[in-house]
């Protein structure tokens, strides 16, 4: 099992939602960028990780959520090529302006997603709306426990 990974789920699932749309990958490629000068929204980092079949580095805006003195990655589009780099192991870190932190990605069990989640959707829901299997802050717990195996969520270490 590679360093960075702690798997407690039995079976990721397959669900992802690719982004579409010439303005999402533009978006996603401004929101890196600003990342990498550091002047993007609060929370959001440029996550640097190596490809899993290339080795070559690759990065991707996320937002990283702080909750109760703790940071956590809700993958909300599920098992994307980011979440799989991740789970293949290999060095991990968050870069925000000159400052790139190395970090150690561990993987949640769904029992402890439905806060984590909540907190995510609470804090960018304007931003997630279109891929987040419909749910919104007030959803209920079984609610996002049906969701959660398609949403990866994993403690930064």
């Amino acid at each position: 099992m590679p360093e960075n990974a702690d798997f407690t789920q039995s079976e990721p699932t397959d669900r992802y939602v690719a982004p579409t749309g010439l303005l999402s990958t533009l978006t996603n490629r401004i929101v890196g960028a600003l990342a990498r000068i550091g002047v993007a929204p609060s929370g959001c980092y440029d996550l640097q990780v190596p490809g899993r079949v290339s080795g070559e580095l690759r990065t991707t805006p996320v937002n990283v959520l702080d909750l109760d003195g703790e940071r956590y990655l809700v993958a909300a589009r599920g098992r994307t090529q980011w979440v799989r780099n991740v789970r293949a192991g290999g060095a991990v870190s968050l870069r925000r302006g000159r400052r790139t932190e190395s970090v150690t990605l561990v993987e949640l069990d769904d029992e402890r997603k439905p806060e984590l989640i909540r907190a995510y959707l609470t804090r960018w829901a304007w931003q997630v709306a279109t891929f987040d299997e419909g749910l919104a802050p007030d959803s209920t717990d079984a609610e996002i426990l049906d969701a959660a195996p398609g949403m990866p969520v994993f403690a930064v270490r």
